[in-house]
């Protein structure tokens, strides 16, 4: 599971730095230009998101009682960055302003903080065994 969780975690990396850049451009709207559409990335880092939550939800016999709080916390967070996502991705146009917007959100910011704590512990938990 750790594998395919910090491929979904890394996805959402991504597609925050995509979004980072998104929102420095200036646009009016998300038509046009050489980079993927940001209705795209926004629907990826969803995608990710959702996987995470499904991983996260999974029985995991052997995790320790504090992992699970913090995985259950992390799932609620998610749930508030995924309302703020589909807010976003319901807008007749997306903008640099609005992108920037959601890049601020604390939900957001929350969740990138804790997927970076996660999978730090990840890989200290793969260097035991």
């Amino acid at each position: 599971m750790s594998t395919a969780l910090q491929q979904d975690i890394d996805a959402v990396d991504s597609a925050y730095e995509f979004l980072l850049a998104y929102a420095a451009q200036g646009r009016e709207d998300d038509v046009g230009g050489p980079a993927p559409r940001a209705r795209d990335i926004l629907a990826e880092l969803d995608e990710a998101l959702v996987n995470i939550v499904a991983r996260l939800s999974e029985a995991d016999t052997g995790a320790s009682d504090e992992r699970r709080q913090f995985d259950t916390l992390v799932i609620e967070d998610i749930a508030k960055s995924l309302t703020a996502l589909a807010l976003v991705r319901t807008q007749s146009r997306i903008s640099s302003e609005l992108v920037d917007n959601l890049n601020a959100s604390i939900h957001l910011r929350t969740v990138l903080t804790n997927l970076w704590l996660l999978s730090e512990t990840l890989e200290i938990g793969s260097e035991k065994t």
